[in-house]
C-alpha cells in the first residue's frame, strides 16, 4: 500500500554551478564517499549529483521530514545494484520515522534536468 509520494526536479546547469563554486566542500557535505565515488566515473558527473540529489528530496518529501536533528543529506545514500537498479539506504533516524515501510525510487535526467520519484510503502 501506497503511503506517500515525493517528487523532485533539479536543474542540471544551476546545480553544476553550486559544484564549480563550493568544490568538494560541497560534495562531501551531500554526498556520500560511494556517491561521490559512483559519479565520478561518468562522463558528466554533475547529471549523476544532480539525479541523486533529487532523490534526496524526493525522499525527504515523501517520508514528511525536511532537515533536523540527526537528519542531513548524507543520511540518504543512493546506491545501484549490479545491474544498475537505483535503490536507498537510509540513516537511522529516517528509518525509524518510516518504521517498516519501504522507500521505491526512481531516477531520470537528460542534459538539462533531473528529476525523481519516491515512493513510501507499508508492509
Amino acid at each position: 500500500m501506497i503511503k506517500a509520494v515525493g517528487i523532485d526536479i533539479v536543474e542540471i546547469p544551476r546545480f553544476k554551478k553550486a559544484i564549480d563554486r563550493w568544490g568538494e566542500r560541497f560534495l562531501r557535505r551531500v554526498f556520500t564517499p560511494w556517491e561521490i565515488s559512483y559519479c565520478e566515473e561518468k562522463a558528466f558527473p554533475e547529471q549523476s549529483y544532480a539525479a541523486r540529489f533529487a532523490v534526496k528530496e524526493a525522499v525527504l518529501k515523501a517520508v514528511g521530514s525536511g532537515f533536523g536533528k540527526n537528519i542531513r543529506w548524507t543520511s540518504i545514500e543512493i546506491v545501484n545494484d549490479r545491474e544498475g537498479k537505483p535503490s536507498v539506504k537510509l540513516g537511522k533516524r529516517i528509518s525509524e520515522l518510516i518504521g517498516s515501510g519501504k522507500i521505491l525510487i526512481s531516477i531520470s535526467h537528460t542534459h538539462r534536468y533531473a528529476v525523481a520519484q519516491a515512493i513510501l510503502t507499508e508492509d
